[in-house]
């Protein structure tokens, strides 16, 4: 679970374009991948601006679309690192408390509790909520498996960490609270598309102008929890048995 962050403001463009000199040893892959760095404009906005990484203007491009991060009081990261999200939730609201996880190490961040484990442990979640100190009102989550380059394996396996995420929502959230969470080219899958109309009052899918146009990663953004019920749990564990 690694990680990776608004449009407007200095592009930084400004017909500039940088050439990467080719290293004895480095593969033309990875020089592709450092000049893109270099000429992405949102890469440059990240370092004058403080954030650890591009990938804050996606939950900041997302936020502007969909409202959710200023009201929220409690918020948990799933897939942390390096930092990004949980920088834009604490700008957004300085009072905002957060807890985040992931399994790659994260330096520290002022008024976040960062767990360095993997979310698929079973003591994970209890874990998450004893550090948030309360149960969340917003979840949000950039994670995404190790790409293998056969893009249906890659989505069924973000999709997989998506729907672990999404259940950890609706097993905590506070009612009126809203989930945010990575996936692949294709939209969710039913499962994790009927999870989330069950329990939310709205579930949209958006690709923030941050995202990198060859990217396959969308979000979805799932508002208005409803809350728990037993008739909702019940629903759940006889689907879960067909």
């Amino acid at each position: 679970m690694s990680r990776k962050g608004g449009s407007g403001g200095r592009s930084g463009r400004g017909g500039l374009h940088e050439r990467v000199k080719t290293a004895r040893r480095r593969t033309a892959s990875s020089t592709r991948w450092l000049q893109r760095q270099l000429n992405d404009p949102y890469v440059r906005r990240a370092q004058a601006e403080g954030y650890r990484s591009r990938a804050a203007y996606k939950l900041i491009e997302l936020d502007e679309k969909f409202g959710f991060l200023k009201k929220s009081r409690a918020v948990v990261d799933l897939g942390i690192t390096p930092g990004g999200w949980s920088q834009v939730v604490r700008k957004a609201n300085p009072r905002a408390r957060v807890a985040g996880i992931d399994l790659l190490a994260c330096e520290p961040i002022e008024g976040v509790a960062i767990l360095e484990m993997d979310f698929m442990d079973d003591t994970a979640p209890a874990a998450l909520i004893d550090a948030l100190g309360s149960a969340p009102d917003l979840v949000i989550s950039d994670m995404a498996a190790n790409t293998v380059g056969h893009p249906q394996t890659d989505h069924l396996r973000t999709i997989a960490l998506a729907e672990t995420a999404a259940d950890f929502a609706v097993q905590n959230l506070l009612p009126g609270g809203a989930f945010v969470a990575k996936v692949f080219a294709g939209g969710a899958d039913r499962t994790l598309l009927t999870l989330l109309k069950r329990h939310f009052t709205t579930v949209k899918h958006a690709k923030p102008p941050a995202s990198r146009k060859g990217s396959p990663e969308l979000y979805v953004i799932a508002q208005g929890f409803k809350g728990r019920s037993d008739a909702a749990e019940a629903a759940e564990a006889e689907e879960s048995a067909r």
